[in-house]
């Protein structure tokens, strides 16, 4: 038998409970990985871009 320790119980909890909001942060964390690690020039001008467009539609 598998055994859980209560921290791992705790979280899944949490999650399931605040669905979006463990999907938000989980998106959020991928994209700073990606742009840390992955992205080259190009995606960096296209992401700068698209915030740029978004932070127009928020005001």
């Amino acid at each position: 038998m598998v055994k859980i320790n209560k921290q791992t119980q705790a979280n899944k909890k949490w999650q399931e409970k605040h669905k979006e909001r463990a999907k938000y942060l989980s998106d959020r964390s991928r994209a700073r990985t990606f742009i840390r690690k992955f992205a080259n020039k190009e995606d960096l001008d296209e992401f700068i871009d698209l915030i740029d467009e978004r932070k127009d539609n928020l005001d």
